[in-house]
């Protein structure tokens, strides 16, 4: 049976047929689709599928369940790597023994990420085997295929598929049938705690093992040679279906390297490649992580060939590869002009408009902002963000979002930003999703430290970033069970918070006051702006203006979408508007009912 799949719901499709029984993972796009894919093809139930409290979490319940002899996956974006990279690289010593993978979904751009890293360079730190699919057909069956490697060589397997691959639309060749298997549960076994000599012998034997890896890589069909010709181009992941296209479309004679499997690195498939051609140009998003390898099959085998990349300054180093600067690339290379492909889409040389990053109509994020903005105005703040929807805080009129670097570092930043300016009222801003992912830490350590800051966390009852996943607060799973809600203000006071106060945003005079109140306690306070997310609901109730006299001081001041100017007044688009009155509370004449 034929199916037209996502590429993420390809990979979840892949890994139930491969028999998964574990399945975790926090939410992040481009990745998120594939464990709520799982979600929903687990329809008799035997998979325990979860959204973890964060990522390291999240891949420390794969690797037990992997120790009991079950197949497990765990999901993530990029990003989410680094928060997972400690069990990562200690678990690439251990080994595992039911089949592990890691996907890990990488984006190019970056289109939705606070950086664009390439994961495979994890796989050469960790010693662990890395798949790059091309498409969402090739992630299907790597998905498959990655188990059964990773039971080979009792290693966790790392799938990195890239935006392109989890976003875009393929046709599945569905096999309805399970792997089916038994679980020996956990055996006691010393190789399962890492202590210094266990992991110098087991580094030994994993060098030993990346050479056996490779030999399997040479003669897997996601490594391989096509074509013929003086040039060679070298491409892997959905790049090599970018390249794949344009030979095909301008018929060229070129040896095209496909690295499907690229780490460890096939090295005989590599080097039978290399002496093929004249010389090699390596198209691949986002390192030079296939041009390296490349290098050192040169390098160990004492010949030269000139390669054209991203080390020489070829190829651009950050971004997407797409159709039409890869063209260029390629004409540049092989020193010809190939023209252009007809457009279809009637939209070449259309300049789109940009669309400013703005908070949706009706945000409580935009109310509890605003509240802390009118309660400090004339003081000296910084206003340290996280990462989710309210780091369109930044955007104008608002402008308060100062800080923003990765998830939880908004408290800690706070914290060191006090200690090097006394003077300042630091305030850190932190959702209710990421206050338990990775913002418990940076509270205790406030706490424990004497610092004076203000902690805002914007309850808005949901992960809304990702679409809107429960996390511990929310009282929900993702097997759509009950949990017990875990109260943040419960939190706050077990952490021994001293001041903790729950608010509605959009009871504008009371926010306000509570955010004095709380600027004014010496030492930490915590205020949780609590009132859910607009795309939970949708009011019946809107908002209507009476003899607007046009000074536009709602516009001005908080920026909702819903309002526009109309023959010089402000007007309110009654599809955007959700109702909450916050243009209300700014308006000077009362018109807005």
């Amino acid at each position: 049976m034929k199916e037209i799949l996502l590429g993420n719901a390809a990979i979840a499709l892949g890994a139930v047929v491969a028999g998964v029984k574990v399945v975790s993972g926090y939410p992040g796009t481009p990745s998120t689709e594939v464990l709520e894919s799982v979600a929903q093809y687990n329809r008799d139930g035997r998979i325990k599928v979860e959204w973890s409290v964060n990522e390291k979490a999240a891949l420390e319940i794969a690797a037990g369940a992997s120790y009991c002899g079950a197949r497990s996956m765990v999901t993530m974006k990029q990003v989410g790597l680094n928060v997972a990279s400690d069990p990562l690289m200690s678990l690439g010593v251990i080994g595992t023994k039911g089949g592990m993978v890691v996907v890990v979904a990488d984006d190019p751009g970056p289109i939705s990420s606070q950086t664009e890293q390439d994961t495979r360079h994890f796989g050469k730190y960790a010693n662990i085997p890395v798949l790059d699919p091309s498409s969402p057909e090739e992630a299907y069956e790597m998905a498959k295929y990655a188990f059964e490697l990773s039971e080979r060589t009792n290693l966790p397997v790392i799938l990195r598929p890239t935006t392109k691959v989890c976003h875009s639309s393929g046709t599945i060749e569905v096999d309805e049938s399970r792997f089916e298997y038994e679980t020996e549960g956990f055996v006691k076994d010393s190789k399962w705690v890492i202590f210094p000599p266990l992991s110098y012998r087991r580094h030994l034997e994993i060098e030993k093992q990346q050479g056996e890896i490779a030999d399997i890589f040479d003669r897997l069909s996601f490594n391989r040679i096509e074509g013929d010709g003086k040039y060679g181009i070298a491409a892997g992941g959905v790049t090599y279906a970018i390249v794949k296209d344009i030979i095909d479309t301008y018929n060229l004679n070129v040896v095209l390297l496909k690295s499907g499997a690229v780490f460890p690195a096939p090295a005989k498939l590599y080097h039978e490649f290399l002496q093929r051609v004249e010389k090699v140009l390596v198209l691949e998003e986002l390192d030079p992580v296939v041009e390296e390898q490349l290098y050192h099959i040169l390098a160990v085998n004492n010949f030269h060939k000139p390669i054209f990349g991203k080390l020489n300054g070829f190829v651009t180093p950050a971004g997407e590869l797409k159709f039409d600067n890869t063209l260029k690339i390629i004409e540049k290379f092989m020193e010809i002009k190939l023209g252009t492909v007809e457009d279809s889409t009637g939209t070449k040389g259309i300049e789109f408009p940009l669309r400013s990053p703005v908070l949706c109509a009706g945000c409580p994020h935009r109310a509890s902002f605003y509240a802390v903005k009118k309660a400090m105005k004339g003081e000296k703040i910084v206003s340290c963000g996280d990462i989710g929807c309210y780091t369109l805080g930044n955007a104008k009129p608002l402008e308060m979002t100062d800080t923003c670097l990765c998830m939880g570092a908004g408290i800690t930043i706070a914290q060191g930003i006090k200690k090097a300016d006394p003077d300042i009222n630091a305030f850190a801003f932190v959702g209710d999703s990421t206050f338990f992912a990775a913002g418990m830490t940076g509270l205790a350590n406030a706490v424990y430290n004497n610092t004076d800051i203000n902690v805002i966390v914007l309850d808005n009852c949901t992960t809304a970033m990702t679409g809107q996943q429960p996390h511990p607060g929310t009282g929900k799973t993702m097997m759509n069970t009950n949990s017990p809600k875990i109260d943040i203000a419960s939190v706050a006071k077990a952490l021994n918070v001293g001041f903790v106060e729950k608010v509605n945003p959009f009871d504008h005079q009371k926010a306000v006051k509570v955010v004095q109140e709380a600027a004014a306690y010496k030492g930490v306070s915590v205020v949780i702006f609590e009132a859910p997310c607009v795309t939970l609901f949708k009011s019946e109730e809107v908002c209507r203006i009476e003899n607007c006299i046009g000074c536009k001081k709602c516009i001005n001041e908080i920026g909702c979408p819903a309002l526009y100017v109309k023959e010089g007044k402000v007007a309110i688009d009654d599809t955007l508007c959700n109702g909450c009155g916050l243009c209300k509370n700014v308006c000077p004449t009362g018109s807005i009912k």
